[in-house]
């Protein structure tokens, strides 16, 4: 595909109506349809797989995994490592969705993530992304792509609508206990799920950074590849870390900053702006 048609592609707004930002608001996730086109997922699903096999270091069988290692192969910022998948991960298009249905005028980079289930792999147990992040926003946002038709089986990940609205539900990092403490948290505060079931490569659901989610196991034969990425508004503050998670993620992800500072280390880019 032409590069000249690629770059017009990741820089042309992707429009949304007044009832899609309504719902984003209220439930704290959506599913958007054909975001990517399949001319676009064609270019650039060989150039992320790739990636992921040069940069994986899990040589582990499934059945010597802990829950975690068995839900998926985690890549994470392959913007920083490839020039090829660069321009994807960094798209305006998709920065400009995530600005908008947060209500703000610019996102930055926090980072992006492959995130590729394997035949047999395990489940996602339920978790907030946000107990990781020492952000002092809950203006956060996570895109979540499949590069491959999935079917409902394997499928998109269950949300708790609302929940974002709850903020620090628990400090638990993904494992057993955190499944079944949210497992046990959701039924006895009877909150709705939504699930979206089996979605084209190229859709994408967005989810807020404490939207309670988990994800089922792949029974299937292939691969669930899917890409991620995840947005900070613009002119957010480093929060002091209250956890070693959010304490390694400091490290990982606004290396040089400290609490208090703009986060806006190199590898914090602004990705898109109103202005």
């Amino acid at each position: 595909m032409n590069d000249t048609i690629l770059q017009t592609e990741l820089n042309t707004a992707y429009p949304l109506s007044q009832n899609q930002l309504e719902q984003y608001e209220k439930d704290g996730h959506i599913l958007l349809k054909d975001l990517a086109s399949p001319s676009l997922i064609s270019h650039y699903r060989p150039l992320i797989q790739e990636e992921v096999g040069r940069l994986n270091r899990e040589t582990r069988p499934l059945e010597e995994r802990d829950t975690y290692g068995k839900a998926f192969l985690q890549i994470q910022n392959l913007w920083e490592h490839s020039e090829a998948v660069r321009p994807f991960v960094l798209a305006k298009r998709f920065a400009q969705v995530a600005a908008e249905l947060m209500g703000v005028s610019g996102v930055r980079m926090y980072h992006d993530q492959a995130l590729f289930k394997e035949p047999g792999g395990g489940h996602t147990p339920w978790h907030q992304d946000q107990i990781y992040w020492p952000v002092d926003t809950n203006k956060t946002i996570t895109l979540w792509m499949p590069l491959v038709d999935i079917p409902a089986e394997v499928g998109s990940m269950t949300f708790v609508s609302g929940s974002h609205e709850r903020g620090y539900i628990s400090k638990l990092e993904i494992s057993d206990l955190s499944h079944k403490t949210l497992t046990d948290y959701i039924e006895k505060e009877n909150l709705p799920q939504v699930n979206y079931g089996g979605m084209k490569a190229g859709d994408a659901t967005f989810h807020a950074g404490w939207t309670l989610h988990s994800a089922p196991g792949n029974p299937t034969a292939n691969v669930r590849e899917v890409m991620t990425v995840i947005y900070v508004a613009d002119g957010v503050k480093v929060l002091e870390p209250d956890s070693n998670a959010r304490r390694s993620d400091l490290k990982n992800w606004m290396p040089g900053l400290k609490p208090g500072d703009l986060i806006d280390s190199p590898l914090n880019p602004l990705i898109y702006s109103k202005n």
